[in-house]
């Protein structure tokens, strides 16, 4: 299968035939909130220093610099992005360049809201859906009564525009994913994404028939089947990540080189100030930095992400 199949991921040849320090910036990630009305046991939350939301001058401002790189695909993320109450104004702002407005959301705000979102250019929205009843529904995402109404937006969602699910596989749903899946497939999804917490770090399988339907959720089926972890290096795989070039994620006034490596508590690279600057000191991160001696990357980096990166180096 190719990487540039593989939905939102947007790994194709041609993207690591001309990336680099002054390509196109490819897909960004902004962090708006810390804010959300989940508790999922799973998630790790942001570092205390980034607790509250990014003011929106300081948002608008990182949307137009990666603008001034011509930014092709922005991802709103959180936290609970529908809790920020500046976000339909900042999709308004990303939708004078990007082709791809994406929302990651847990599902639970109304759906006056969702549609709203996609009248102002939102095309792109990945909700969790990480149980397949209610009961797992309130462990996994500690709070009550939500599965109805996050399973009514997806399927809300699905008819306009195109939805993944996140499924996050952990020892709480392990035993339901089957069914999970059966679950978003009859909401009528564009694919379906599992991908294991980081703290539940296990090879699994997946007892269903593949769905040639949806290529992340084939791409992965595949990969496990052959014993692969979805999470993680192996000695074939290169310690470089180009990635880092054309593709950020960003909290606060600082720039990561992934939204995992912000997740998993890692250091920034730099400050953002301006987009000139930032692309320098990612060049210079994605020269120095050995990922196989850094834990994080070592034992988180996707699946995808490293057959990207292989496939960038080897180009090269």
């Amino acid at each position: 299968m190719k990487l540039e199949d593989i939905g939102f991921y947007t790994l194709s040849n041609a993207r690591a035939k001309q990336s680099s320090m002054i390509s196109p910036l490819w897909r960004c990630e902004l962090i708006l909130t810390d804010q959300c009305n989940f508790n999922c046991p799973y998630c790790r939350g942001l570092k205390p220093e980034y607790k509250g939301d990014i003011p929106w001058h300081e948002a608008a401002y990182i949307i137009t610099q990666w603008q001034k790189e011509g930014l092709k695909n922005i991802r709103f993320s959180g936290g609970e992005p529908t809790l920020y109450s500046g976000l339909t104004e900042l999709v308004s702002l990303a939708k004078k360049s990007c082709e791809r407005i994406a929302i990651s959301t847990n599902g639970s705000a109304s759906l006056d809201l969702y549609e709203t979102l996609i009248k102002k250019g939102v095309n792109d929205f990945s909700v969790s859906l990480d149980s397949c009843c209610s009961s797992t529904c309130d462990k996994m995402s500690g709070t009550q009564k939500m599965f109805d109404k996050v399973t009514k937006a997806i399927e809300y969602l699905a008819k306009k525009t195109y939805v993944t699910v996140g499924i996050v596989a952990t020892e709480t749903n392990l035993a339901e994913l089957e069914y999970i899946i059966d679950v978003a497939d009859s909401l009528g999804v564009s694919d379906i994404r599992i991908i294991p917490a980081a703290q539940f770090m296990k090879t699994f399988d997946i007892p269903i028939n593949m769905r040639e339907k949806y290529p992340i959720l084939k791409y992965r089926i595949n990969n496990m089947k052959d014993g692969r972890n979805i999470r993680g290096l192996r000695d074939c795989d290169t310690e470089k990540c180009s990635l880092v070039l054309d593709d950020m994620a960003v909290v606060g006034n600082h720039h990561y080189p992934c939204i995992i490596y912000l997740r998993e508590g890692g250091k920034p690279i730099g400050n953002f100030t301006t987009i000139e600057q930032v692309r320098f000191e990612r060049f210079e991160w994605a020269v120095n930095h050995n990922c196989k001696k850094d834990e994080i990357c070592k034992n988180n980096c996707l699946d995808v992400c490293v057959d990207y990166n292989n496939k960038f180096f080897k180009e090269k």
